[in-house]
């Protein structure tokens, strides 16, 4: 008789669980079918990196110490996934949810979000995340760990927000009630 033991397969598991959640966020709704996502998964050593990253944005007088708290925090993750979005406009001109009076007057300023780029990346967070549910491993939504991603250009130039996506499988979750 065979036994597999649950330690032996965490980072399959995990693994295959992140490939699961990258589909999820890709597949969810978007605002008039355009998709301005761009969705990775780190392992180990580009979680040691985004880490790294953190650390040193948290040597930085404008950055809050809970930035040293999830460089520390992230470490115990097997898998990172990375969601991020582009802002562009959708072309629905006259919504003045940005702002602006059309897509054209927000298109003049490439830094402003278009309020549909920012509902898309929400969906497909929740669409990642309950994948990760689904499979009972545990994560968090991060924006630190975003900022560091971002900095360090892991998803591209024009990749204007990002969010990070810590997973774990342990006896309690990591990511939670973190010490600060």
């Amino acid at each position: 008789m065979n036994t597999i033991l649950e330690e032996s397969i965490r980072e399959e598991t995990v693994c295959r669980t992140a490939e699961q959640m990258l589909i999820a966020a890709r597949t969810a709704p978007k605002a008039r079918g355009i998709d301005n996502l761009v969705i990775a998964v780190l392992d180990k050593d580009g979680i040691r990196e985004l880490s790294d990253k953190l650390k040193e944005m948290a040597g930085g007088q404008d950055v809050p110490s809970f930035f040293l708290r999830d460089a520390n925090c992230i470490l115990l993750a097997e898998r990172v996934v990375l969601i991020g979005t582009r802002l562009k406009s959708v072309g629905l001109n006259a919504c003045d949810l940005c702002g602006f009076s059309s897509c054209e007057e927000k298109d003049k300023h490439p830094d402003v979000p278009c309020i549909f780029n920012v509902n898309d990346l929400g969906i497909a967070i929740g669409s990642a995340v309950s994948v990760a549910m689904d499979n009972r491993v545990d994560n968090r939504v991060m924006f630190t760990v975003g900022r560091a991603a971002k900095e360090l250009n892991l998803l591209g130039d024009d990749v204007k927000i990002v969010f990070g996506i810590p997973l774990s499988v342990s006896g309690k979750n990591p990511f939670f009630d973190r010490k600060s």
